[in-house]
């Protein structure tokens, strides 16, 4: 992106009308709605990741940076940190079943749902299945479904979920290393079926209407669209006939194999199957560009000033629903402009304040969150600056301000003592540190902070609570406005909780930069142990 212009920096400033805060600094109700404003507003037309309309958000959030005298802290001097996207959709797919009971094929869309594939254009192969349960080889849980079986050259066919029972977070992080999982066991491909559990929790309805969405992935700088496990191909679900048939022959039923899943620690053991698996497929390819946004507030700490802690949001949303009668544009006023302008005001109140922070600290709006976490995992894997540096991380992703909240929700707090800043920062404000509200949906590894948690950064993600009127106005937002255009200013914003929501954020992001010790993993933690096994542990 060219340089700003002074015009442009002068024309971005913010209005800063005092919020009485908890701490030395103030914050600005007004300056939230302004920055709402702006990025929520129809000419940015949803700020999809590779828009126009996203360069436009992205460009306002450098002016702000910039106006407030923060120092540039992406690619080469600059504000930005830019990267390509692979871009995949599917074009037609199909799969067909043979064995005992003959064969059977699917188009995609009716008892089989594939999507793209970013390695492989055109796709046909064909390999034995062999079903491996819920597809964990994982010794901190005890559990080899593995076991006793040779998948080399083969189709895994795995369950999408987790053992019933089992802790949401440790779940979600065995899904979705299911296919890191086979590969290591020399698996050339992942295909997963529902148990009863999560057959029930997405109705194959739903997931079939995003069947034709645009895919994507980061490719790395040497231009490779980046796969996590690139030996397996994976993307592909198959509905209750097709699994049915996927098990002809099969000593245990599907039927009875979905019922033993179905009890709490449930693990019904893998064996091969007696059929075989041909996969087909054809995609579109394309590539588009987009740039998060960093900007960064050096240390004063001669010792500590080195290390950096990190608030982060991400700047995209989805863009624009065709075919829309009304209302296209989906402004994504909470999600997560909201983020974004307390990501702001958060980094107005440490550039003028007169006490500087001892360690660093790096502002972080990132691109391509909607789209698969992407903008963050390319930042953590090509960070500008060490990512062993990165002490602790704090993502503010749809906070829901449409109430004077008066308790947060900090989603993977207890995993390190980050947890604990979080609290002593709501005392000062009487804010309470609630426990997770839905745990059955994986929050802690479906946004932003979790690319960096992976990199064995201390990180969590930050959200309004369920009380004094929270539980009424979550479900009415995630009901009727959560990715939907209604998601904009007619909404009944509560700008008070906005500036209130920034003074937590502030207070919590001071500890981090002034503490002596920096954020640490707790002693026995799984996802610690996984990530960041040489980093120093708290006591339980």
């Amino acid at each position: 992106m060219k340089k700003l212009s002074t015009a442009l920096l002068a024309s971005c400033m913010v209005a800063a009308t005092a919020f009485a805060a908890d701490s030395e600094a103030q914050f600005s109700p007004a300056a939230i709605r302004a920055h709402i404003t702006f990025l929520a507003d129809d000419l940015l037309e949803g700020r999809e990741t590779g828009s126009r309309g996203y360069d436009i958000g992205a460009r306002y959030i450098a002016s702000q940076f910039a106006a407030l005298g923060l120092q540039p802290a992406g690619l080469n001097g600059d504000w930005f940190i830019p990267a390509k996207f692979h871009v995949n959709t599917i074009v037609d797919a199909a799969i067909t079943v043979s064995g005992p009971a003959g064969s059977q094929r699917w188009e995609n869309g009716t008892e089989v749902m594939m999507r793209s594939n970013a390695l492989v254009q055109m796709q046909d192969v064909e390999a034995d299945a062999v079903f491996v349960g819920y597809g964990i080889d994982e010794p901190r849980t005890g559990i080899n479904n593995y076991e006793n079986l040779d998948v080399r050259g083969k189709i895994v066919v795995a369950f999408d979920d987790f053992p019933k029972g089992m802790e949401s977070e440790l779940g979600a992080y065995l899904g979705d290393s299911q296919a890191e999982t086979a590969a290591r066991h020399g698996a050339i491909g992942l295909v997963r079926i529902d148990t009863i559990q999560s057959e029930k929790a997405s109705p194959w309805a739903r997931r079939v209407q995003t069947l034709n969405a645009r895919r994507m992935t980061w490719m790395t700088p040497t231009g490779e669209p980046y796969v996590s496990s690139p030996a397996v191909f994976a993307g592909i679900q198959l509905n209750l006939a097709a699994a049915e048939a996927l098990f002809a022959g099969a000593p245990t039923s599907f039927a009875d194999i979905r019922k033993t899943a179905d009890a709490v620690g449930g693990n019904p053991p893998g064996f091969p199957l007696k059929t075989k698996i041909r996969v087909q497929r054809n995609s579109n390819w394309d590539q588009v560009s987009s740039s998060s946004i960093a900007a960064m507030i050096p240390g004063s700490d001669p010792q500590l000033k080195d290390e950096y802690v990190v608030l982060m949001g991400h700047a995209d949303h989805i863009g624009i629903s065709l075919g829309r009668q009304e209302d296209q544009i989906n402004n994504g006023a909470l999600d997560n402009a909201a983020g974004i302008a307390t990501l702001l005001e958060v980094a107005r109140a440490f550039a003028t304040s007169p006490e500087k922070p001892r360690r660093s600290i790096i502002f972080f709006a990132s691109t391509g969150e909607e789209k698969g976490l992407l903008g963050a995992d390319f930042f953590a894997h090509y960070p500008t600056v060490p990512i062993d540096k990165i002490v602790g991380l704090v993502d503010l992703d749809m906070p829901i301000l449409l109430y004077d909240f008066t308790d947060v929700t900090a989603f993977g707090a207890d995993h390190s003592t980050m947890g604990q800043i979080v609290r002593r920062a709501g005392e000062k404000m009487n804010v309470a540190v609630a426990p997770d509200p839905m745990p059955e949906e994986g929050i802690f590894t479906r946004s932003d902070h979790y690319m960096f948690v992976r990199q064995g950064v201390p990180a969590i993600m930050l959200a309004t609570g369920r009380a004094n009127g929270g539980e009424a106005a979550w479900a009415d937002y995630l009901a009727n406005h959560y990715h939907q255009p209604s998601d904009d200013l007619s909404q009944n914003i509560n700008w008070e909780a906005g500036a209130k929501f920034a003074n937590l954020n502030y207070l919590i992001t001071r500890e981090m930069a002034d503490s002596d010790e920096r954020p640490l993993w707790i002693e026995g933690d799984f996802f610690g142990d996984v990530f960041a096994p040489k980093q120093p542990r708290a006591p339980k």
